[in-house]
């Protein structure tokens, strides 16, 4: 059974995947592609909020009962799915904000979230809408003139799943303090010096590090990228390589700006530049 199970929470396209396969490479960590772990503990949850045989008995017995129900439960299913391996690193956007939640059950959870900057983030979404022109998402209706420009369709990722969330969910991790207890990776300076930035992970979490090679990242993640449509692209390249932002070239000057206004709280907290 693993001894210790870590989280990851990060951004849309900021390299949350290459991250996890980085990370296996280290033969003590079971990496989880999207993990459905947290909708289990979740819906539990809610069962147990309203179910009436529970409001019935004694509050602290059942809560106790609860946390217990919870930790074993994602310990018991990775037990199951990873018995030979130490650690165990799993990824859902959600683990983040919900921090306190995840620590009733499991205490002092280790939290690693990849950010990027948002006009890269956006740009991504753009290059996939654009590489895709045989499917209908429906984000575009000429009739009602819905999704018809560039501007329009970021206005709509920034408004709604999974940009929008999860940028908004990063935001109230900040205002509510959670961001202190996580630790934050740029994907850009995870290209740039990624050594660097895998010693600072491995340091928070308080396990030896290990030499990673970036330039045989194998992928051992699957997942059936049809489930997220054409913006499920959870295939990574082999090589970590430098970076260099497109956000301009796709999105426009007019646009780019429009984003940095918007989420002028991301660049000052993390140091981008505008």
């Amino acid at each position: 059974m693993p001894q210790k199970i870590f989280f990851q929470s990060s951004l849309p396209r900021s390299g949350s995947t290459l991250f996890q396969n980085i990370i296996a490479q280290n033969p003590d960590f079971y990496v989880t592609p999207t993990s459905g772990v947290l909708e289990l503990v979740y819906a539990a949850r809610s069962n147990y909020s309203t179910s009436p045989e529970f409001k019935a008995q004694d509050k602290q017995l059942m809560e106790n009962g609860f946390r217990a129900f919870c930790k074993g439960g994602i310990e018991s299913y990775y037990g199951e799915i990873a018995p030979d391996k130490k650690f165990v690193l799993d990824k859902s956007r959600g683990w983040g904000i919900h921090h306190d939640f995840l620590n009733f059950f499991y205490p002092d959870p280790k939290i690693v979230c990849l950010v990027r900057d948002p006009k890269d983030i956006f740009a991504s979404m753009e290059k996939k809408f654009r590489a895709n022109p045989q499917i209908d998402t429906g984000m575009i209706n000429h009739n009602e003139m819905r999704g018809t420009t560039t501007e329009k369709r970021i206005d709509i990722w920034s408004n709604s799943q999974p940009v929008g969330l999860a940028l908004e969910r990063l935001y109230q991790i900040i205002n509510q303090g959670i961001d202190k207890k996580m630790i934050f990776i740029k994907y850009e300076n995870l290209c740039h010096n990624p050594n660097k930035e895998l010693q600072r992970f491995y340091d928070f979490i308080g396990v030896e590090s290990y030499q990673h090679d970036f330039d045989n990242i194998e992928q051992v993640t699957k997942e059936d990228d049809d489930v997220y449509g054409i913006y499920g692209d959870h295939n990574i390249k082999p090589k970590l390589k430098s970076y260099r932002s497109d956000a301009k070239d796709i999105l426009g000057k007019y646009v780019c700006d429009w984003i940095t206004k918007r989420y002028a709280w991301f660049y000052d907290y993390f140091n981008y530049n505008q």
